[in-house]
């Protein structure tokens, strides 16, 4: 099953500011780890949102949700792991 992606206003405005080859490597990993496996093996739950979950690219952590009857994948927020939480 493939999902589609959606970024929020933050992640956006977050991957504009980054230099090029950080935003390959987090968009790299973000598409294609999360396309076929929407919770892979590195993915963890946030407590305190319901639905959302982190993986790690590096210093910086990608928070997503998942919708799987429209299959699709809202990332909310992008940031390095002092700021995100």
């Amino acid at each position: 099953m493939k999902f589609e992606f959606f970024y929020d206003k933050q992640p956006i405005k977050f991957l504009k500011k980054m230099e090029t080859s950080l935003v390959k490597r987090v968009t790299d990993k973000i598409e294609c780890a999360l396309a076929s496996n929407p919770v892979p093996s590195g993915a963890k739950t946030i407590v305190g949102e319901h639905g959302a979950f982190r993986i790690r690219v590096g210093d910086y952590r990608v928070l997503y949700r998942i919708d799987y009857q429209a299959n699709k994948i809202v990332v909310f927020k992008i940031d390095k792991r002092s700021r995100v939480y």
